[in-house]
């Protein structure tokens, strides 16, 4: 079985950034309703987990998230751009992927 990896990050202006993290702690989201369960699923502290959502939300026009304050179970959705940021992240590394998979082999031969 192939181990080799494709690690995509998405660099825009002003230090805007969109990598694997942010997309999976969004996925995580998605499946858990919840910023702090997403977090424990990745291994990652609230307080990193909410910054790394805060800065997505703050640097598009449209937010990725939204939350209702003050409830204890934490209530957090993605929104529909959150929905499309991941499937066109996700979108992204299969083109990426299959795009390079022809030379990744031909490195590959090549390792001891």
């Amino acid at each position: 079985m192939d181990k080799t990896k494709l690690f995509l990050r998405l660099d825009f202006a002003a230090g805007a950034r969109v990598g694997p993290g942010k997309i999976a702690l969004l996925e995580g989201i998605g499946r858990h309703g919840s910023i702090a369960a997403a977090a424990r699923e990745l291994g990652m502290g609230y307080r990193t987990a909410w910054l790394l959502i805060d800065s997505l939300n703050s640097m598009f026009a449209e937010p990725v998230v939204t939350t209702l304050p003050g409830r204890r179970d934490g209530a957090t959705n993605l929104t529909a751009f959150g929905e499309q940021l991941i499937t066109r992240f996700r979108h992204i590394e299969s083109l990426s992927r299959n795009a390079i998979q022809a030379e990744i082999t031909a490195i590959r031969r090549k390792l001891k």
